[in-house]
């Protein structure tokens, strides 16, 4: 966080007269006596959470039904993506249009002012920390495969053909069950009288013969991949293309037509009351009209979805979709300390006291 800390010396405080803090309209370039701010639009940090399926065929599928008789066994290899989970996290972004300045008046008690790194007002008054988004999930990897090479006997290993491979191959798996059912049935000459040693010798069997069934069947490596992208939301909308998704690549361009699009609706609630404008408020504000400028955030429905599926729906304030107020400079007088923090993410008022 960046923090702006003016202090007038004590001796000024002594001759301070009824003077006020002015925050006025900021034009770069024009103030040089005051703290430039921002009020923030919202922005979101979108992640796409999905899996990652690859299938790989096994070497010896020609014969998983002579030697096996298994059938509907991978014959070529695929890659498919899915998502799993779409989540947004809100965070504000300087809105340009929305830039002033806290000026000082000579004869001013100075007020503490607590910015952001880049420059969105966090605090007036009092300690405010910069927030930042937490760190993105982390993806997870497949496991690592079985290698058959590892449970073959030395006559599969020197099988002078794949078809002699494949019949050998088909032999052990069936000595494999043979033994396990002899272990379950009590029937093994080396059965141990020991559970837990009976379940990893069970274990060590079922693990041979997956690793040799897989040369048959076949196998599919499962794994989570994360992307992540920012989106700032311009305009209320009904359907709005987010990105787009292929069940071949995982998460594309918006202009990649390999992927199906994925949109995004904003509408607002409802909740916030529409600013009225009339001669007297007009009048009022002209009074106040160099007091601290916040926003009014709107409150929008948000959802996330494609043809066949709606991934999320959450309700955001957002500070772009609402209005801006002035809190009077009286509020900041010399007589008071008020004491006003905002919401980073939208510009809104968290918390007012005196």
């Amino acid at each position: 966080m960046k923090r702006v800390a003016l202090l007038l010396v004590s001796l000024l405080y002594l001759t301070i007269g009824m003077a006020q803090t002015e925050v006025n309209r900021f034009v770069p370039g024009t103030t040089v006596d005051g703290v430039n701010y921002f009020m923030p639009q919202t922005a979101f940090r979108i992640t796409v959470v999905a899996e990652k399926k690859v299938t790989i065929p096994g070497e010896l599928n020609k014969y998983a039904f002579r030697y096996l008789r298994m059938q509907d066994v991978v014959q070529e290899g695929s890659t498919e993506w899915s998502i799993k989970s779409i989540t947004m996290e809100p965070y504000g972004v300087p809105d340009r249009s929305k830039a002033y300045n806290v000026k000082l008046k000579p004869k001013t008690a100075a007020p503490l002012v607590s910015l952001t790194h880049d420059g969105i007002l966090l605090a007036i008054n009092t300690d405010a920390e910069e927030t930042t988004l937490p760190p993105l999930p982390q993806g997870t990897p497949a496991e690592t495969p079985l290698n058959p090479k590892q449970y073959m006997s030395q006559e599969i290993l020197s099988a002078g053909s794949t078809a002699k491979m494949a019949e050998l191959c088909a032999q052990e798996i069936y000595d494999i069950r043979e033994s396990r059912n002899a272990l379950i049935r009590g029937e093994a000459d080396n059965t141990p009288k020991d559970g837990e040693q009976l379940r990893l010798m069970l274990d060590q069997l079922d693990t041979q013969s997956r690793a040799l069934e897989q040369l048959f069947t076949g196998y599919t490596l499962t794994s989570t991949e994360v992307f992540s992208f920012n989106f700032l939301p311009s305009a209320e909308t009904d359907k709005e293309l987010l990105f787009r998704f292929s069940q071949y690549s995982g998460a594309v361009d918006a202009d990649d037509l390999s992927g199906r699009p994925v949109y995004i609706s904003i509408k607002n609630t409802g909740d916030l009351p529409a600013k009225v404008e009339n001669a007297e408020t007009d009048k009022k504000k002209a009074k106040i009209e160099r007091g601290l400028y916040y926003n009014v955030p709107a409150r929008e429905t948000v959802s996330i979805f494609d043809l066949n599926e709606t991934y999320l729906t959450a309700e955001y304030s957002m500070g772009q979709f609402g209005y801006t107020e002035i809190l009077s400079n009286l509020l900041f007088d010399k007589k008071l300390t008020t004491k006003v923090s905002f919401y980073q993410e939208n510009g809104g008022v968290r918390k007012l006291e005196q």
